[in-house]
């Protein structure tokens, strides 16, 4: 079959690789329709690693996918040969601590599409994975919902953990798809209003367009200053989505007293920087996010439901052999991308 494969630092490859075969009882292979591009494959084609996980080439990236399923092992029951399925790219143990305690997210032998060291991505023809990695697609999903599930699962799951948003004042540092994803999964839990930053004034257009209360380029805007003069008292909670020091500092000015920070953006750097004083004085509280857990058929059933509507996230479409170009493009922000999206 035809892979994918990042061969060096922003080098990318076609090449003929082994098709995968079911291996154990519950395996399900997948012939790929769909894999949305996420910014940890960025970091893995410029940086070549993110902290610790570090690439050994080539190796295929890819873990936002959908496919239909093409043949299963003995025991499966979930789907069937034919079915549209989303993709949990995550394979716990299931027999850990963790798993056992309910964090299989944070699995002590985790596996997870694309990430060096555990898998190989889903860049690649066809894939095999374990049935409780796959997700009928139900009620007029398309495989592009599959896909975005992924991204919009970890904004499903850092709502939750933001334990309560109801009626709330919510702030978006950074509107990539997480940041969006946040926003739509937010909404759709009753919260209030909407402050919404990024760099890239496209994204502040979809934002716009997704009825956000207010959106700041702090590129060339105060942005504590003009959220402070439209909420005087500060916000309740604060999404930071895009790994940036001045997004953590700038969180922390916005907050209102007994505010809650919500870090889910990936930082390049190793250690953020928190100012003791303003935190302590304010009370905030401080949740880090590690990918989801248990958020997918949530993520799901809101889109079933039209909850939320992922309609203004996929901006851009290349075809399988077309890779190299939308990587390229996302890794430099061009065209005002927000999703790009792989056709296979």
């Amino acid at each position: 079959m035809k892979a994918m494969l990042l061969t060096g630092i922003r080098k990318m490859e076609m090449r003929e690789v082994p098709e995968p075969v079911l291996v154990n009882k519950d395996d399900v292979k997948i012939r790929m329709s769909v894999v949305g591009i996420c910014g940890s494959d960025i970091h893995y084609y410029t940086q070549g690693q993110i902290g610790s996980q570090v690439v050994e080439y080539p190796f295929a990236v890819g873990h936002e996918g959908a496919g239909i399923v093409v043949e299963v092992g003995p025991s499966v029951k979930k789907v069937r040969p034919g079915d549209a399925i989303a993709i949990e790219p995550a394979m716990p143990c299931w027999t850990c601590d963790q798993c056992l305690s309910g964090r299989h997210h944070t699995c002590r032998k985790l596996r997870f599409l694309g990430c060096p060291g555990q898998a190989e991505g889903c860049l690649t023809e066809y894939i095999v994975m374990p049935e409780t990695s796959c997700f009928p697609l139900k009620g007029g999903l398309r495989t592009d919902h599959g896909s975005i599930s992924e991204p919009l699962a970890i904004g499903v799951y850092s709502v939750k953990k933001a334990a309560g948003v109801k009626d709330r004042k919510i702030g978006i540092l950074g509107y990539g798809p997480i940041g969006m994803s946040v926003m739509l999964a937010a909404r759709a839990e009753g919260a209030e209003s909407f402050f919404v930053s990024d760099k890239i004034n496209a994204r502040l257009a979809i934002a716009k367009k997704e009825k956000a209360f207010l959106t700041v380029n702090p590129a060339n805007e105060d942005l504590v200053k003009k959220v402070l003069a439209a909420e005087n008292l500060g916000l309740d909670v604060v999404f930071e989505c895009c790994g940036q020091q001045d997004a953590m500092d700038q969180a922390i000015e916005i907050l209102k007293p007994g505010g809650k920070l919500v870090v889910v953006g990936i930082p390049e750097f190793d250690n953020w920087i928190v100012n003791v004083e303003k935190t302590r004085r304010k009370e905030i509280s401080l949740q880090f996010i590690r990918r989801q857990v248990d958020c997918v058929e949530t993520a799901l059933s809101l889109m079933e439901k039209g909850k939320i509507n992922i309609d203004n996230m996929i901006t851009h479409r290349f075809s399988f052999g077309k890779t190299k170009e939308a990587f390229d493009l996302v890794a430099e922000y061009s065209d005002g991308v927000m999703k790009a999206m792989i056709d296979f």
